[in-house]
């Protein structure tokens, strides 16, 4: 995918090209590759879609769908008792009860998407098994699950469509899921707009209000006196925690996301220099006379306590903290840093200096809304325990280091 143009961009290009019944062409990032999928909206389905998908694509043509609406056309899990992470969302496949013949044809197929579609379609109106697909998507969508399903939908509902979307994975003439460079020329072969599960996310970030200030109550520390604000983030439930010091509000405060570690923050591990930062950073606000630490509760670069324990035993064997996650099946760095930006906003700020050696929060943050007007460094001094820590945080994702 052109990554030259501006995601809103492209964003707009999906948007207007689904309205007028056209497919795109939706690619999701996997930590082996690239993927992509044809998408159409459901209730404009035609057979013709349906043929392109199966000369083209030649994977199997699915229907996303929300699990409500499969519950109100009682649809039922097709192996409710696999071990597949997505079990319960494959459904049994189904047919139109009416206006079809053997349910297999081009014709018969974009018929039976519709009525699913439909919103006053009734449980009696599909029959099954069939040939067509029904797979239901998180609830919360691309926030949810970077999954091409929840893409489809949530592009169906930013076109101000009901969220249904027909997909196809894309596979290459040899069965094999067809690569980057396959999928740029066939986009390019056949116009097909191009838009990523990122750009989905970055748009919705953009557009919702995805944090609810919970509670709020005065703070005393050893930094001086601040202010906590508990948020809950409506996209996943977790809690989340602004401790604001001095008047923030329409300023460009000193501003510091940290995200949860446990063992370093609290127990003073010295493996890694997270309690370290989070110290300077409370020092340096209070010295400033305002700012923010935006807590975050994505503890392990997002893999979780006891994933993060895992995580220190591969270590142990000679492992560096990338290694090990990714030698537990995640990605490198799973955290978003998006909710801290509409933590910022319920706040007041628009825009901040920011505290911070990880040009992801920068990114992450610039795309969410939020101005940097200054990286200030938030460096520690290595020594024998964390030298190799912070070295694979320089080389492997990128941080903003200087001593080592």
């Amino acid at each position: 995918m052109a990554e030259s143009t501006p995601y809103s961009a492209r964003i707009d290009a999906a948007i207007s090209a689904l309205r007028k019944g056209r497919m795109v062409l939706l690619m999701q990032s996997t930590p082996d590759a690239e993927e992509g999928a044809l998408v159409v909206l459901g209730m404009r389905t035609t057979p013709d879609h349906i043929n392109f998908m199966s000369l083209h694509a030649r994977g199997l043509i699915c229907v996303a769908i929300s699990r409500l609406r499969a519950e109100r056309l009682r649809l039922q899990p097709q192996s409710p008792n696999s071990r597949h992470p997505r079990a319960e969302d494959v459904l049994t496949s189904i047919e139109a009860r009416t206006g079809v013949s053997t349910g297999i044809s081009a014709a018969d197929r974009a018929r039976t998407v519709r009525v699913l579609a439909d919103e006053r379609s009734e449980p009696d109106d599909l029959v099954g098994p069939g040939h067509v697909f029904p797979v239901t998507v998180e609830s919360r969508g691309v926030f949810g699950a970077q999954k091409i399903p929840e893409g489809a939908t949530d592009l169906a509902r930013l076109a101000g469509f009901p969220p249904v979307g027909t997909y196809c994975k894309i596979l290459g003439a040899d069965g094999e899921i067809l690569g980057a460079t396959g999928l740029q020329k066939l986009a390019e072969e056949y116009n097909l707009p191009q838009v990523s599960i990122e750009d989905i996310m970055r748009t919705r970030v953009r557009q919702e209000v995805l944090v609810q200030c919970e509670e709020t109550k005065a703070q005393n520390t050893r930094y001086g006196h601040f202010t906590a604000h508990t948020y809950r983030s409506e996209f996943d439930d977790v809690r989340h925690l602004a401790l604001v010091h001095g008047n923030v509000t329409g300023t460009t405060p000193l501003v510091r996301i940290h995200s949860q570690c446990l063992t370093g923050d609290v127990f003073g591990s010295l493996r890694c220099d997270c309690g370290a930062q989070l110290e300077m950073a409370m020092e340096q606000i209070s010295n400033d006379g305002a700012g923010i630490i935006v807590y975050l509760l994505q503890e392990g670069r997002g893999i979780g306590l006891t994933n993060k324990v895992r995580a220190y035993a591969l270590q142990d064997k000679g492992q560096d903290t990338v290694e090990a996650n990714l030698s537990l099946g995640f990605q490198a760095d799973l955290r978003d840093f998006s909710v801290a930006a509409h933590v910022l906003e319920d706040l007041g700020v628009h825009a901040c200096r920011l505290m911070t050696n990880n040009p992801r929060k920068i990114e992450q943050l610039e795309n969410a809304g939020i101005e940097i007007t200054e990286r200030i460094s938030l460096e520690t001094s290595p020594d024998d325990r964390t030298r190799t820590y912070l070295k694979a945080k320089k080389d492997k994702l990128g941080h903003l280091l200087n001593q080592v």
